[in-house]
C-alpha cells in the first residue's frame, strides 16, 4: 500500500513541526496515558489482540494473565507508538489456549494508565477452536453518527446482550471528508463515546467501511484520498488482514466458531452508482471478486456469511447506493453460488437506516433462497421511506422507530446447524419475532422463504399481487412494484 503522511495545516510553524514524526520522537511528550481505547480486535484461538492509542511516542505493553491479580502472566507484547501511525498501536498476545477467559492490561512506559475510565483488569476470551461444534452469538450494526447522537444508548443494550463478537458494517463514523486529518478526528470522536467504552474493552470488534467512513456520501473508486483513507482505517481497526498483498482494500476472510465470514470492500473498486448496469459494472473489482469466488469454493463450514456495507436486495432501485445498482454483478455471484453448489450462504448488510430481514428467492432460479440480515442504524436518524420500498421478499416489516443492532446465534451443536437472527432496539426490545434458518435449508432446489415470512409481510405481498402467491424479482408482465409500494396505505 502506498503510504502518505498527512500534516495538519496550522498558522504556527512550531505546530506544524510538532506534527511531524521526527519532532514527536524527540520532544517532551508529557505524562503517558491512554487517549483512545483499549479496544479488543480480532480474536484467535491462541491469541487476543488489543488496539490502543496513547498520548505520545511511548512504549506500549500488553500483559495477559490467567489470574485477575496478574500473579501468573501468560504472555506480554510491546510496541512503540509512532506519530506516522497517529500513535495507534495494535498488540497481539499469542500462545494462549482456545475458548478461554484471560485478563489483560495495557501499560504505557511500564505504568498503568492514569484515566479512571480505563481501570484494569479487563477480560477477554480467545476464540473457540474451529473444530468445536458449539454455539456463539454475533452482534453487528452500521451507521453510527456522533453528530446526530453523541450519547448512543444502543451500546448499553449491546453490553447487556454481550455477544462473543461484534461486526461494524460501515459508516462506523461519519467522516464525510476528503481531508485525512478530519477523518481521523471523526474516528476518534466515535471511538471515545462513553457508552461504547465497556463494549470496546470486553467484546472483540471487526469492521469494514462504507461511504461515510471512506470519504463522502456515495463515494466510489474515484475518491482522491482512497489510499490515505485505507491507511487510516487500518490504523484504527484491528482486523486480521486488509485485502491481498497486491490488492489493497478492507476485505478479508475470517473464521470464528466454525463459521466463515467474508468481509467485502464495496468502495475502493466501486464504479459510480449511476453508470449503466451492464455486464462489467463492478462494486468489488475483478480481483476481489475472483478472491471471493475462490474463497467460497474453498469453504466447508455449514454457514458462509457475506458481509457487505450496502443492502443486497433490489429495494433502492437502479443507480442507487446499494447492490440494486449492481444487479449484474450481484446475480453473477448468486449464480456462481448455485452453479458451484456452495451451500449455507447468508447475507449481512447495513446502511439503510432501518432494521430489515429480506430474502432474494434464488430457489426460483435453481438455487436456494438468500436471506439478507440488515441492521441499521446504531446511532443515526431512522428512514421511514424504507417502509414502502420493494426488496424481492420482505420476511419482516422494517423497524424504523429506533436505533438497533443485529444478533445472530449460530448453533452447531445439534443434528441441524442453525442460525437465529434477532433485532434489538435501544430499549432492549425485539420489534419482531426472530427467524431461524437451518444450514440444510440453504441448498439448491430448496425453497425456504415461504416458511419464514410473518403474517403481516405475507398479507402485504398478497394484497399487492391481488391475492396471487407470486413473489420475487421476476414480476408478471406490466407489474410495477415500485408504483404499488408507494401507496402508503399498504
Amino acid at each position: 500500500m502506498r503510504r502518505r503522511r498527512f500534516l495538519a495545516t496550522s498558522g504556527s510553524a512550531i505546530a506544524m513541526l510538532a506534527a511531524s514524526p521526527g519532532f514527536a520522537q524527540t520532544a517532551p511528550s508529557g505524562y503517558p496515558r491512554i487517549i483512545n481505547g483499549p479496544m479488543l480486535g480480532v480474536p484467535e484461538s491462541d491469541a487476543i489482540t488489543v488496539w490502543v492509542r496513547p498520548s505520545g511516542p511511548f512504549e506500549v505493553r500488553l500483559e495477559v494473565s490467567e489470574t485477575e491479580d496478574f500473579s501468573r502472566i501468560a504472555v506480554s507484547a510491546s510496541q512503540m507508538a509512532l506519530a506516522e501511525r497517529d500513535f495507534c498501536v495494535t498488540l497481539r498476545a499469542g500462545g494462549l489456549m482456545p475458548g478461554r477467559e484471560y485478563f489483560y492490561r495495557v501499560l504505557i512506559d511500564n505504568a498503568l494508565d492514569r484515566y479512571a475510565r480505563a481501570r484494569v483488569p479487563h477480560s477477554a476470551h480467545t476464540a473457540p477452536d474451529e473444530s468445536t461444534n458449539g454455539s456463539f452469538t454475533l452482534g453487528f450494526g452500521s451507521c453510527a453518527r456522533y453528530q446526530i447522537d453523541a450519547v448512543q444508548p444502543i451500546w448499553q443494550q449491546v453490553q447487556q446482550r454481550n455477544p462473543d463478537l461484534f461486526l461494524w458494517l460501515g459508516d462506523n463514523c461519519y467522516g464525510d471528508t476528503t481531508t485525512p486529518g478530519f477523518l481521523r478526528e471523526e474516528m476518534r470522536r466515535q471511538r471515545d463515546v462513553l457508552s461504547l467504552q465497556p463494549v470496546l474493552r470486553s467484546i472483540p470488534h471487526l469492521a469494514i467501511w462504507d461511504d461515510h467512513d471512506y470519504a463522502l456520501n456515495d463515494s466510489d473508486r474515484t475518491n482522491p484520498v482512497k489510499d490515505e483513507a485505507l491507511e487510516i482505517f487500518a490504523q484504527y481497526w484491528a482486523n486480521p488482514a486488509y485485502g491481498l498483498d497486491d490488492v489493497p482494500g478492507v476485505f478479508f476472510r475470517y473464521n470464528y466458531g466454525g463459521i466463515d465470514f467474508f468481509f467485502l470492500d464495496g468502495r475502493y473498486y466501486r464504479d459510480p452508482n449511476d453508470a449503466p448496469d451492464v455486464p462489467g459494472k463492478t462494486m468489488l473489482g475483478a480481483r476481489q471478486k475472483e478472491w471471493l469466488k475462490q474463497e467460497l469454493s474453498n469453504s466447508s463450514t455449514p454457514f458462509k456469511c457475506l458481509v457487505s456495507g450496502g443492502s443486497w436486495t433490489m429495494a433502492k432501485g437502479p443507480a442507487s447506493d446499494s447492490w440494486a445498482a449492481f444487479l449484474n454483478e450481484r446475480d453473477e455471484i448468486f449464480d456462481f453460488i448455485r452453479d458451484e453448489a456452495i451451500e449455507g450462504v447468508l447475507l449481512m448488510s447495513g446502511d439503510t437506516h432501518v432494521g430489515e430481514l429480506n430474502a432474494v428467492p434464488w430457489s426460483r432460479r435453481g438455487g436456494y433462497d438468500l436471506f439478507d440480515l440488515v441492521s441499521s442504524p446504531l446511532a443515526q436518524n431512522t428512514e421511514r421511506s424504507w417502509i414502502t420500498r420493494t426488496p424481492e421478499v420482505r420476511i419482516r416489516q422494517p423497524e424504523a422507530t429506533s436505533s438497533n443492532f443485529g444478533l445472530i446465534t449460530f448453533d452447531l451443536s445439534g443434528p441441524r446447524a442453525s442460525a437465529t437472527f434477532r433485532l434489538v432496539d435501544i430499549h432492549g426490545q425485539e420489534p419482531w419475532a426472530p427467524m431461524t434458518i437451518y444450514a440444510d435449508e440453504l441448498r439448491n432446489g430448496i425453497t425456504s422463504w415461504d416458511s419464514k415470512i410473518d403474517a403481516t409481510s405475507r398479507a402485504r405481498h398478497q394484497r399487492l399481487l391481488g391475492g396471487d402467491a407470486y413473489f420475487g424479482s421476476n414480476y408478471p408482465s406490466g407489474f410495477d412494484p415500485q408504483a404499488i409500494f408507494r401507496d402508503s396505505a399498504i
